[in-house]
């Protein structure tokens, strides 16, 4: 059977080196994302998500999870397609290193505040170097009225910036964001579902708030790379091998996890 995996061209690569990001369109497009969707709006574990305020009192939610059960996120942590691009981008073999789905809904969402990844990863999770990369894939439309991801584009090359905490959130020093803010593209990251955006640990970003009357949901895959390992125990995992999986599995997985969430909502019989 043909298996389907993406690589990075190398204009792609390059435009990450520079750029800290870069987004393929249509990725996940179709059957993909459609049964991601799905999944998650049923998944009741999204009802305790719990929510972060940003500055303004706004509240984001988000579901983590540090494992890889057997289910349709996971499948999409473990495709080949995303994986085989990270290690390309970061030069080594990577394992996971967490996993997310961030949920700004309509009229209520809240903003994320300007930070770098590796901010929180070198406070928290003692993480010695910069050598991680995340990849967030659309699951609905992101736009500006919907409160998409900003980043400014290049920023990653100088360094990481010290955080404190905004709100119930850790936000990059705001003199330092402002500065670079008069030096950098600011961008804003468009998306259409199913197409997925590989960024440095390192590129500052931020988000607006939801004031549309349409949802923004996202699922972030996260990655550290083996050479980095944390030197002390943190919030998430130590390397660990992290198997692949062709993305056709994710269609499968999905598949099985769907029948048994439509079981378990079957009413009894006698």
């Amino acid at each position: 059977m043909t298996t389907r995996t993406y690589k990075l061209t190398d204009s792609q690569i390059q435009q990450f080196n520079r750029d800290g990001y870069v987004i393929v369109r249509g990725l996940f497009a179709g059957e993909y994302v459609e049964q991601l969707g799905r999944i998650a709006r049923a998944d009741r574990e999204m009802d305790a998500a719990p929510g972060r305020k940003d500055a303004q009192g706004g509240v984001s939610r988000l579901r983590l999870r540090n494992e890889l059960p057997h289910d349709i996120y996971s499948a999409f942590v473990r495709s080949q397609s995303i994986v085989g691009n990270v290690e390309t981008l970061l030069g080594g073999e990577v394992y996971h290193f967490h996993h997310k789905m961030m949920l700004k809904e309509p009229r209520v969402g809240g903003a994320w505040e300007w930070h770098q990844d590796y901010g929180y990863w070198y406070k928290f999770n003692y993480c010695l170097w910069p050598d991680l990369a995340s990849v967030m894939i659309a699951v609905d439309r992101a736009n500006k009225d919907n409160g998409c991801l900003q980043v400014l584009a290049g920023s990653h090359h100088c360094g990481r910036i010290e955080h404190g905490e905004t709100g119930e959130q850790t936000g990059a020093n705001l003199e330092r964001v402002e500065a670079l803010k008069q030096r950098l593209p600011l961008v804003h990251v468009e998306l259409e579902p199913g197409d997925t955006l590989f960024f440095h640990s390192n590129l500052l970003h931020s988000s607006a708030q939801n004031r549309s009357d349409n949802p923004r949901w996202t699922l972030i895959c996260c990655y550290n790379t083996v050479r980095n390992n944390p030197y002390k125990p943190g919030y998430h995992p130590d390397s660990s091998y992290l198997e692949r999986w062709p993305d056709e599995k994710i269609l499968e997985v999905g598949a099985e996890q769907w029948k048994q969430m439509q079981e378990q909502l079957a009413p009894a019989t006698a």
